[in-house]
């Protein structure tokens, strides 16, 4: 989710942001996460899924296709709307407020690749029991981990 201004106010922090969550698979067990790297907005050095803000003129599914697109370079084959949440960090560092509309998405892990090495450190797989401890996640995905999990894994 890029820092994006829209009316002087910027996404998330001066108003309610709209973001598109994705949890990336192939379908036998392996999922996609990348490590945020010192560009981000935040939580930099963690782990995370991939997520984009929904501009103005877009559509749900648009979003989540060029967001997939730009960030790991592949194209969605299949996907599933698993539901919303709302993420509300009110901590000192990271204030921010987001309704998130998450999905499971299908990808061919073959051309998943890093596609913003800019903002992302690396890109790497994983399995349920492969994955880095939660203190190397976003502190947003255990949440999403425990509201999703039989719908995920």
């Amino acid at each position: 989710m890029s820092e994006n201004i829209a009316n002087g106010k910027v996404k998330g922090k001066d108003c309610i942001g709209v973001a598109v969550v994705y949890f990336c698979h192939d379908g036998r067990g392996n999922f996609v996460m990348s490590k945020r790297g010192e560009n981000t907005r935040d939580e930099q050095g963690r782990w995370d899924i991939g997520g984009g803000a929904l501009e103005f003129g877009e559509t749900v599914e648009e979003t989540l296709r060029k967001e997939i697109k730009e960030e790991y370079c592949t194209d969605v084959i299949q996907y599933e709307f698993i539901g919303f949440r709302e993420v509300d960090r009110g901590g000192k560092d990271a204030k921010t407020h987001w309704i998130a509309l998450d999905y499971k998405v299908l990808v061919d892990p073959a051309k998943v690749k890093n596609g913003e090495p800019h903002k992302f450190d690396e890109v790497s797989w994983f399995t349920r029991e492969s994955m880095p401890p939660d203190s190397d996640l976003h502190s947003q995905l255990p949440k999403f981990l425990s509201i999703y999990k039989r719908k995920i894994f």
